[in-house]
């Protein structure tokens, strides 16, 4: 069973497989409006999920430009922030030491 919310206009805003405040109408069965919302929201979903990674990356070269200006100490931050930090900048120089390692191999060949 599915529960629809629609717009004024009509348009699907939301569905649910439970019943909600604002509902406006049940279907018991799926409908080509119902996969294509769904199939949306996933979309958008998978969408945000890849900006949130790639924003991270940004706030990390941020806290760094941050710091090595000495406009932020690391210590400023809570400490789990820190360890999140201080592990992710690990992480990234044992992978640009694996890089480095494969051009070599690559030079050698």
């Amino acid at each position: 069973m599915y529960y629809l919310q629609r717009n004024p206009r009509g348009t699907l805003v939301r569905v649910d497989t439970q019943p909600f405040e604002g509902m406006t109408e049940e279907s018991e069965q799926t409908t080509l409006e119902i996969n294509h919302w769904q199939n949306h929201q996933k979309a958008l979903l998978a969408g945000l999920q890849k900006s949130d990674l790639e924003l991270v990356r940004v706030l990390e070269d941020l806290i760094y430009v941050l710091t090595s200006k000495g406009i932020l100490s690391i210590t400023d931050l809570p400490i789990a922030a820190q360890n999140k930090l201080s592990n992710r900048s690990l992480l990234r120089q044992e992978l640009d030491s694996l890089e480095n390692l494969l051009n070599e191999d690559e030079i050698l060949l």
